[in-house]
């Protein structure tokens, strides 16, 4: 037995878990894992298992952006690293806005260990394709921003049973960072592109009004994974409750946009334009807020995390040897190039028309 699975063996015989049967889930592109545990009385439960030491620190609220690029990536772009307190932390605030997360049921905070209520199977993208109302769950899912949205002033800190989590804005520094991504890794997939450092400078120029606005416009907390797998349909709730929320580890203070544009942009899956508008058009309507301003940072911000996930989408293959992930890479190319359209992101446009080839964006 290896020294983690002694210790995530320890921790469920403290919980009172030490019989539970564990399904390993299949895994994603992070360090984390998930195993359902089944015993013979009471619900499954999952654990969550997400060891600290895989992972570079995370952000340090008082750290200048020089300092958060010296300690690496988590704690220039990621911020909270997926640390397990700051699950915690987030789903009790979620929870406290009568949201849909699961309950934290143990915790090993130090050790990245949690035991964690079972909202099921029935992922977004699964009801889907077996036939359940796309429209209504789309709606239904903003819905649930909309709620999240609409909460009374938010803390500096985010208190959980693992304490207190800082809750920190997902500012210039990272928004760059993440559509950096883009110039680093894709020349690695595709050697013929190489982009001269004229070529880097104008890139960081031309993403850096973006980038200001994102900072400038964070308001509200953002899941930051929002997205048809990473949420789950609860029939046996009511109204917003109905959608269950998962790996919000990650959230941070953002641009109310942030989570639309995941949702409605999904990488993995199609949303019809007809859908993207009507959840658009909804959120505006319970908002309250000016739909031509957000429908343009809506366009920005989801064209910067475009490409932010095409970077991340070459960086799996060619470093990490997961070709799987090219075949969502066609998809993001082409929400890309349809937020590229909005006359805001001429310069943006303008870049990639001068440096990628078009026969390359695909």
């Amino acid at each position: 037995m290896s020294e983690r699975e002694a210790l995530i063996a320890d921790f469920l015989a403290g919980a009172g878990l030490a019989d539970a049967r564990r399904d390993p889930l299949p895994g994603d592109a992070s360090t984390r894992r998930y195993e359902r545990l089944t015993t013979s009385a009471g619900p499954t439960l999952m654990l969550m298992d997400q060891a600290p030491a895989l992972e570079s620190p995370p952000c340090d609220p008082a750290w200048t952006p020089d300092e958060r690029r010296a300690h690496g990536w988590n704690a220039t772009a990621r911020l909270s690293a997926g640390r397990i307190e700051a699950f915690a932390a987030v789903a009790e605030h979620l929870r406290a806005v009568g949201l849909s997360a699961p309950e934290v049921v143990a915790l090993d905070a130090a050790n990245g260990l949690a035991v964690l209520e079972d909202l099921g199977d029935d992922l977004y993208a699964r009801v889907i394709a077996d036939g359940a109302d796309e429209r209504a769950l789309y709606i239904e899912a903003v819905e649930a921003l909309a709620r999240l949205h609409l909460t009374a002033t938010l803390p500096d800190r985010l208190t959980g049973p693992g304490g207190d989590w800082p809750l920190q804005t997902y500012d210039a520094t990272a928004l760059q960072a993440g559509a950096d991504l883009f110039i680093e890794w894709m020349p690695k997939l595709v050697p013929t592109l190489d982009f001269s450092p004229d070529a880097r400078a104008e890139w960081q120029a031309v993403w850096a009004p973006v980038a200001t606005m994102g900072e400038a416009r964070a308001g509200v907390i953002a899941h930051r994974d929002y997205h048809a797998e990473n949420l789950l349909w609860l029939p046996g709730r009511e109204g917003f409750r109905r959608v269950g929320l998962i790996d919000f580890q990650d959230a941070v203070l953002a641009h109310p946009v942030w989570d639309l544009h995941s949702l409605l942009q999904d990488a993995r899956r199609d949303v019809s334009p007809e859908i993207e508008r009507a959840a658009l058009d909804h959120y505006v309507d319970i908002m309250q807020v000016d739909g031509e301003q957000y429908r343009a940072d809506y366009a920005a911000l989801a064209a910067l995390n475009e490409a932010r996930i095409l970077g991340i989408f070459a960086r799996l293959i060619a470093r990490d040897g997961k070709p799987r992930y090219r075949q969502f890479m066609p998809r993001m190319w082409a929400h890309l190039e349809q937020n590229l359209k909005r006359p805001e992101l001429s310069q943006v446009r303008a870049w990639f028309d001068r440096h990628v080839p078009k026969e390359m964006r695909g």
